[in-house]
């Protein structure tokens, strides 16, 4: 097979660079003109290049010479890793885990080099989901709930998709209006949830509508406070969300044709912010959702109720995601919530401890060698131990008060809510050991007006950083560290 061929083949997808690119002398193969640039990344049939004046230009592999088309094979695969998207919510898994290797161990002065800054992501809080060299992330424009979805190499929108109307009315917007969950990405398909419970699934080539559902006027569901939060859930051909409510608090689709599969008659807690995660103890498959008084697990076939735990002081808003370890469940919630473990057994699941140590608000937490990290109210980032709970250290300071934590290559990466400063740290349970960190190139002009804060969770996936501050998208990249 010839090097053209191959490359037409996988390049449905951007390279993630293994490290810096030197820049070197490309050649237009009808023309013979020159240019010396760096490659940048692949995608879509073009190669991007930065010129040293940091100009960033697309140039289609077609019109490049042979040696410059052999220089990009030798970078490395064409065509992103298996395990190397981001599918939804806290990844594919759900752990906030990202599987990047070989990324910067200490970040410069002034943080990570920015790659580009995408500026109309509309208003919301969604993270994004990175698949196929395309980023899809939700946002309101105007009065339209959208999906929209980006070229990951150049930040250059290829397509939006209104899933919904949304006026700000409905729920709360003092804190901020706009979309609140993630995109969720499988087979070639894209699904979301508008803040009044209007989920949608549409193609994710073109963003052509395949269908809609309303969760409260179809299944009973109630808008909270705030808005519908929720990262809808694949699993296999179901599609997994939470309209709460006395018809049945969580509900499955079929994900091709959004057909109902089943209603969770017994389950009639109302919605949330949290989302639903997959859990398959002694073999059986079950979905475990936390409302504001309970953790719940459904059998993912029927949805028959399995088990619940009381979570008694969980009050207002209940927002972080649980967090599987094995057939152990962590979950935490502010408002002097705090932390729970429950050790599933099939189809029952039994308290292990439950008190104050972590008491995360919006920020989620990792898990990472029996140890969870949270940026805790009123704590700062705390390392709490996960078999007894027990607190085994917490920083306090600027950077570290109240914010998200996300987890790549044995570091945390956290983002302070109220500054827009991110810290890199190391994942250990000795101490805290900051090694870098920087402030958001930009603040967006939505928040004023509001008491929003900077409450999307960092991303890191293919060497890249992604951080969103409401329309702002911004990518660094932490690529390179040995």
């Amino acid at each position: 097979m010839g090097i053209m061929k191959r490359i037409t083949l996988s390049l449905l997808a951007l390279v993630a660079l293994p490290g810096p690119v030197v820049a070197r002398t490309w050649t237009e193969a009808e023309s013979g003109r020159t240019i010396e640039a760096e490659l940048v990344g692949v995608g879509d049939g073009t190669a991007t290049l930065e010129r040293t004046d940091g100009r960033r230009f697309e140039l289609p592999l077609a019109r490049l010479s042979d040696a410059d088309r052999a220089f990009i094979e030798e970078q490395g695969p064409m065509a992103v890793e298996a395990g190397a998207d981001w599918p939804s919510w806290r990844g594919p898994k759900r752990d906030n885990r990202s599987p990047d290797t070989g990324l910067l161990k200490t970040w410069p002065e002034g943080g990570p080099k920015l790659v580009w800054t995408f500026e109309d992501g509309g208003k919301g809080y969604s993270a994004p989901a990175i698949v196929g060299g395309k980023i899809y992330i939700t946002g309101t424009r105007g009065d339209d709930a959208e999906i929209i979805c980006l070229d990951a190499a150049t930040a250059k929108e290829q397509w939006s998709a209104k899933i919904g109307d949304d006026e700000g009315e409905g729920y709360m917007t003092r804190w901020g209006g706009g979309t609140r969950g993630a995109p969720t990405v499988s087979d070639g398909l894209v699904y979301a949830m508008t803040a009044n419970g209007t989920v949608a699934c549409v193609g994710a080539e073109d963003g052509k509508v395949k269908w809609r559902k309303d969760l409260v006027g179809d299944f009973g569901g109630s808008v909270p406070r705030w808005g519908y939060a929720e990262s809808p859930l694949v699993d296999g051909n179901r599609l997994i969300v939470t309209p709460g409510g006395a018809q049945g608090a969580i509900v499955a689709f079929d994900k091709v044709s959004g057909d109902i599969l089943w209603q969770s008659e017994e389950l009639k807690d109302g919605a949330h912010y949290s989302s639903v995660i997959v859990a398959e103890p002694d073999g059986r498959r079950q979905y475990i959702q936390l409302f504001e008084k309970k953790l719940a697990g459904v059998d993912a076939e029927s949805g028959k109720l399995l088990w619940t735990v009381g979570w008694p002081d969980g009050r207002t808003a209940v927002i972080p995601t649980p967090a599987l370890d094995g057939d152990r469940v962590y979950v935490t919630s502010g408002y002097g919530a705090g932390s729970m473990l429950v050790k599933l057994t099939g189809d029952g699941a039994e308290e292990v401890w439950r008190n104050k140590v972590m008491k995360v608000h919006h920020g989620g937490v990792v898990l990472v060698d029996g140890h969870a990290y949270g940026l805790s109210d009123g704590g700062g980032l705390v390392c709490q131990n996960l078999d007894s709970g027990e607190l085994v250290w917490n920083q306090r300071g600027r950077g570290t008060q109240k914010g998200a934590v996300h987890y790549a290559d044995g570091m945390l990466y956290g983002l302070d809510e109220e500054e827009g400063s991110v810290f890199l740290a190391e994942a250990t349970a000795a101490e805290f050991r900051e090694r870098g960190r920087f402030e958001l190139p930009q603040e967006t002009e939505l928040r004023e007006g509001t008491m929003g804060k900077v409450w999307t969770h960092p991303v890191v996936i293919g060497g890249k950083l992604y951080l969103r501050d409401q329309d702002l998208l911004f990518c660094f990249d932490v690529s390179g560290g040995s």
